[in-house]
């Protein structure tokens, strides 16, 4: 293959990181370190000299801290740029204001959770999500979401055993920000797989239960699905539907990855199309590969009516498209239009079969 390689500056003031980031990156065929810079003044030259194509950031850093620099690049350089962070919980707030600011991926530093062999797979899957991203996609949606809330409606009556099941990766937090901040408070129980780290879900379940009507939460084995709730599967964990004496809860399990992912949309997705049939919603949000196509094609198979985010709207249209590929989507639309399009199907009568 002679296709064009993904060029990548890495920013870091780590030697060993800057080394095993380089390491991992250079396994791949298709990607390229071009430069490695130990703090953001001399990044910046060598975004200027190098033109890459990705940059990875570093959050902490000395003369000038990650998340003023990734500022400075989203005003005057727009690229795509992945958050290569700590675990701590400070370290987890900053990489999420790095999201909100036009970030499109975050992972964990080598050296926590992660093996050098598992941040490979994970790095590079990252590289090519991010150097298809659309810059100016998600620096737009962090500048339409300034607007102040608007009151939102209350949810129609509908089937108490209703479920909306949403799935999404690349781009996909400030996505889930911009739809659960206009659904109502009382609107059926959420089921969630965001593709993002450990310890960074908690986070941003927190960060989301602070803006969001209802109650948003990092979901614990066991949990209750009910009317008002979000819950979004933990970083590294499958999160599965299942149904209690109470009704439904969730299961979360570890397990081998599904579409090179652990959670995974498909994981949740065909749990859903197993438990709720025909009283549940599905939708897929932007992000890069195939994960939750084949789920969403069990959900319609099973009397589900499902909804995807149009190309326009998407930081990355990967997730979206599959589904649409292969025949799983009722309905395909601009990310802003699809609180209602749910709060229409939730009143609609569902499918008999």
């Amino acid at each position: 293959m002679d296709t064009k390689s993904i060029k990548v500056l890495i920013v870091d003031d780590s030697a060993i990181v800057r080394k095993v980031l380089t390491d991992s990156i250079a396994s791949q065929s298709d990607l390229e370190v071009v430069g490695t810079a130990p703090d953001p003044y001399i990044a910046r030259d060598k975004i200027l000299a190098l033109k890459p194509d990705v940059l990875t950031l570093d959050i902490e850093m000395p003369r000038m801290d990650g998340l003023t620099f990734l500022k400075k690049v989203m005003q005057y350089h727009p690229m795509p740029v992945i958050i290569i962070s700590s675990l701590g919980q400070a370290s987890c707030q900053v990489a999420l204001d790095a999201l909100r600011i036009g970030a499109v991926e975050v992972l964990a530093k080598p050296g926590g959770p992660y093996s050098v062999g598992e941040l490979r797979t994970e790095l590079a899957t990252k590289i090519r999500a991010a150097a298809s991203a659309r810059i100016a996609r998600a620096i737009r949606v962090v500048a339409a979401s300034v607007t102040p809330r608007l009151p939102v409606p209350t949810s129609p009556a509908y089937n108490p055993g209703t479920v909306i099941a949403i799935g999404s990766s690349t781009g996909g937090t400030e996505a889930l920000k911009e739809l659960l901040t206009r659904l109502p408070a009382n609107s059926p129980g959420i089921l969630i797989t965001q593709h993002i780290p450990p310890v960074f879900s908690r986070a941003f379940a927190n960060r989301m239960n602070d803006i969001c009507p209802m109650e948003v939460k990092e979901a614990d084995d066991g949990d209750g699905v009910r009317p008002g709730r979000a819950l979004i599967a933990p970083g590294n964990f499958h999160m599965l539907l299942r149904r209690n004496s109470e009704g439904y809860c969730v299961q979360i399990k570890d397990g081998p990855q599904v579409c090179y992912q652990r959670p995974s949309v498909d994981v949740m997705f065909s749990s859903v199309a197993e438990i709720a049939g025909a009283r549940a919603i599905g939708v897929i949000l932007t992000g890069m590969g195939a994960d939750g196509a084949q789920g969403m094609l069990r959900m319609k198979h099973a009397g589900a009516r499902n909804i995807a985010q149009d190309e326009a709207s998407c930081v990355v249209y990967g997730m979206p498209r599959e589904a649409v590929r292969v025949g799983a989507v009722d309905r395909v639309m601009p990310l802003l239009d699809i609180p209602a399009a749910i709060l229409s199907e939730i009143q609609a009568p569902a499918h008999k079969h």
